[in-house]
């Protein structure tokens, strides 16, 4: 009876290099999940500051600002009710986002301070395809409607872009920036 150890020793010594070199193979990977992690962590740290600052304050410009300047503005009857329909649909989408974005944050906070996490991809998809269709709606018929009935009213438009402009120049101020 012979052992198969004995007659073929050296093949030990070529089984664990195999082993070997595949882990290392595994090992030499490391660096592109390193580059994807810390590029996830910049992403979500930029995202959080960018949502924070930019997206909540739109938000609440055109609110403050927008919608009721074009609600002021328009016309009685069927003009103001289409208006206010798509204000309170814009406004909804708004909340809709918000919410959204609220109970995703406190994962991607943990994420850019480097912490390993798990994203829900549908719903970081979700908010993206949703935030997508707001924009793309108001862009193709709220300002355009917002542009034809606050143009009626030349007053109305300067006072909504001195309102928006003196916002952003305070902004800017208090970032150290100059100018608007």
């Amino acid at each position: 009876m012979t052992n198969e150890l004995n007659d073929h020793p050296l093949d030990n010594f070529s089984n664990c290099h195999e082993g070997i070199i595949s882990h290392l193979n595994k090992f030499e990977q490391i660096t592109n999940f390193v580059e994807a992690a810390t590029s996830a962590r910049k992403i979500a740290e930029d995202t959080i500051a960018f949502f924070r600052a930019a997206v909540f304050d739109h938000h609440a410009e055109e609110e403050r600002d927008l919608f009721p300047a074009v609600l002021a503005s328009a016309m009685p009857g069927e003009e103001q009710s289409i208006v206010q329909m798509m204000v309170d649909r814009l406004t909804a989408e708004h909340r809709e986002i918000e919410s959204q974005w609220v109970r995703m944050e406190p994962n991607l906070l943990r994420l850019a301070k480097g912490h390993l996490i798990e994203i829900d991809g549908a719903a970081v998809q979700k908010l993206v395809a949703q935030y997508t269709a707001h924009a793309s709606m108001e862009e193709r018929e709220f300002l355009p409607l917002a542009e034809k009935i606050l143009g009626r009213t030349d007053p109305e438009m300067a006072k909504l872009g001195l309102a928006l402009h003196t916002r952003h120049v305070v902004r800017a101020a208090r970032r150290g920036l100059r100018g608007s």
